[in-house]
């Protein structure tokens, strides 16, 4: 199992300037390649300051300059939101200038308030996803395409410039649930999963899915990789370890507001509303506490077969602690995983 790092941005005060944090934010990227972080993902939303990215490949570009070798992903490209022509000729842009370091995490969308916004209705995600995905993959990998779906009616066209990797980046999944992770690994994808706050059973669920589904494809998925997101945070301080949890539950309660509800968003801030999680169950389900409550627990994580930890160190604690926690992490915790 190893470990990569997630640029989330996230924002809960926007009086901070914003050019600030994306500084900070390349900084860390490029610590956590010194300390030995396989790769760095980036997610993607629109009009909230959760998670601050409206174009992960502009942040891939950027962190691409100051690191030299570290795997950048996008975690995820929201495809029912896009042009998908468009798109593709982006990705095949960032791939270049990348010098062939961008993978692409892709996914169907999960926050409703955006939904709403792009006057996307959820129902037809999964249909437009599907769409999207198979028309991306094409016109990554042929020139002269055309198509006729329910979506997209056009032809003949060709991306420029041609992606650099061939023949496409490498492609990752976003699924939450074990169904839905177990269909898109019998389609031959990487997934990239979260629990979000819940307990490790339910990480213990999707990892079954994953596996599951490899067992019934035999040797053809034996390079098929599984990532799992979860928050962490290294620290030698309970007062610190303590503040942290508080953030990871304020951090839940702007999520919440936009993932399964119509949301309430004043100037781009999330208003937050109340949760059903404590500090002490976030404890319990989160990577976060000393050196070595966060080894005993990543060891439960290593049991499942995971392949990649992607850990969320910047959910609410400011640019020098997270530092700090990434390179607690790099000299106390990594060197206990192969």
């Amino acid at each position: 199992m190893d470990f990569g790092f997630y640029l989330p941005c996230y924002w809960p005060d926007t009086s901070y300037p914003a050019q600030h944090m994306y500084r900070e934010t390349v900084e860390e990227a490029k610590l956590a390649e010194d300390t030995g972080f396989t790769s760095v993902s980036i997610p993607e939303h629109h009009f909230i300051n959760y998670l601050t990215h409206p174009s992960p490949l502009l942040t891939a570009v950027r962190v691409a300059c100051e690191t030299k070798r570290v795997p950048i992903i996008t975690a995820c490209l929201v495809l029912p939101f896009y042009d998908i022509r468009r798109l593709a000729g982006e990705i095949a842009q960032a791939d270049c200038l990348t010098n062939g370091r961008i993978e692409l995490g892709l996914g169907r969308g999960a926050f409703q308030y955006e939904f709403d916004q792009f006057n996307v209705p959820v129902a037809e995600s999964r249909e437009r996803f599907g769409d999207a995905l198979a028309l991306l993959k094409t016109l990554l990998t042929e020139e002269e395409v055309s198509w006729d779906s329910k979506y997209y009616k056009f032809g003949p066209i060709t991306i420029t410039p041609r992606p650099m990797t061939k023949p496409h980046p490498p492609i990752w999944i976003a699924a939450l649930a074990p169904g839905s992770i177990n269909w898109c690994v019998k389609q031959g994808y990487h997934i990239m999963t979260t629990p979000l706050r819940d307990p490790f059973e339910a990480a213990k669920q999707q990892a079954k899915s994953f596996f599951d589904a490899v067992a019934e494809i035999g040797p053809a998925a034996r390079n098929q990789k599984l990532s799992m997101l979860r928050m962490c945070y290294v620290s030698e301080d309970r007062a610190d370890i303590a503040e942290k949890l508080e953030m990871a539950v304020e951090n839940h309660r702007r999520f919440v507001c936009v993932f399964n509800t119509p949301g309430q968003v004043k100037r781009g801030a999330i208003v937050p509303i109340d949760v059903d999680i404590t500090p002490e169950e976030a404890e319990n389900s989160l990577i976060i506490g000393t050196s070595e409550q966060c080894i005993a627990k990543l060891k439960t994580y290593e049991t499942l077969g995971i392949h990649n930890m992607q850990l969320n160190m910047n959910f609410g604690a400011n640019h020098r602690d997270v530092m700090r926690s990434v390179e607690m992490f790099a000299t106390r915790v990594m060197p206990h995983f192969a």
